[in-house]
């Protein structure tokens, strides 16, 4: 039977096809028609939802999102994420309301601060207290969203508005540590996590996303994991290929941000940033199709909300489209 039982754990049972519908695919878009044929061809594949990085200086997301949404008709699309500081909240939704507009319903925003690396030494913009700036640029951005009108004045933005509809787009919220899950808990419609080992966030993030949810007298919104997946690998190739694609995962290992998180995952980094062989069999599934499949219904099992799978090697078209067709066929 389509919708038979294929994981069961903590009492928590998962179908099918309550797999395939929070089970997203994670495009690659250093080329703007390389991603949009992958989005494309995950649609065709069956996949029900993509995500795309805004990685500096890559091509701007919004604008692929908003041509694959002209060649697509039910995929829904996320952006994981669009980095806050600089792009101001209001020139944001009237991005999202084009795209909106062309493909209703089938949206989600993703967005956070992104690090100082990036927002200082490749912008140029001074990247203070982000965990003020978030908030604000979440209420500017919520306000034109969801009720087509923003009238804010505050520490960052001063903005009077009012927009020709409110698409009502989802709001997601970067998060590594508990401080930013509480606030997506409180503010915003979900949360998406980056390179954070599940017991993480099932012992740290959703307890820190419901304390957040609680704080505002409301349910508690989804957490949107990202998973990295070597299909057909063992795990001394995937371990290898995830090496290879990030350089040992130095870069990450040396931003605070995430060195702390590691650290209090369990999993500390070494004094160079790279990481230890524990830390990626945690971050990253590998086997054959079956495994794979296995491992991700597993971790719906446990309580995540949903998962954004991401093929490793990167950039490699093939190992992106046989994930997509195991995707599909979840």
């Amino acid at each position: 039977m389509e919708n038979k039982e294929i994981a069961s754990t903590q009492g928590i049972e998962i179908t099918k096809r309550q797999v395939r519908e929070r089970v997203g695919l994670y495009v690659y878009a250093s080329s703007t028609l390389a991603a949009i044929a992958s989005i494309e061809q995950a649609e065709a594949a069956g996949v029900r939802q993509v995500w795309v990085a805004q990685i500096t200086p890559d091509p701007e997301i919004l604008t692929i999102l908003m041509a694959a949404a002209a060649r697509t008709t039910s995929v829904r699309m996320g952006t994981a994420i669009v980095p806050t500081y600089p792009r101001h909240p209001l020139a944001l939704a009237q991005q999202a309301l084009a795209v909106a507009e062309l493909a209703p319903d089938r949206l989600r925003l993703g967005i956070g601060p992104s690090h100082r690396s990036n927002i200082e030494g490749m912008y140029g913009i001074p990247m203070k207290s982000p965990h003020g700036h978030l908030r604000e640029y979440i209420t500017v951005l919520r306000a034109a969203l969801w009720e087509g009108k923003v009238a804010h004045q505050g520490n960052y933005y001063r903005v009077q508005a009012t927009l020709p509809n409110a698409p009502r787009v989802p709001i997601l919220v970067s998060a590594l540590r508990e401080g930013a899950f509480r606030l997506a808990g409180e503010l915003a419609d979900g949360v998406i996590t980056w390179m954070c080992p599940a017991s993480y966030l099932l012992e740290k993030g959703l307890p820190a996303l419901q304390e957040g949810a609680a704080k505002s007298g409301r349910p508690r919104p989804p957490l949107v994991a990202h998973v990295m997946v070597a299909l057909n690998r063992d795990r001394a190739e995937a371990r290898a290929a995830l090496r290879a694609q990030f350089d040992s995962g130095r870069f990450h290992g040396r931003l605070p941000f995430y060195a702390n998180m590691f650290a209090e995952a369990g999993f500390p980094v070494a004094s160079d940033g790279s990481w230890s062989d524990e830390l990626i069999d945690n971050l990253v599934i590998s086997g054959n199709e079956d495994e794979v499949t296995v491992r991700l219904s597993e971790l719906l099992a446990r309580g995540l909300d949903e998962l954004f799978v991401m093929p490793i090697p990167g950039n490699d078209t093939e190992s992106q489209a046989r994930l997509a067709r195991l995707i599909g066929q979840l």
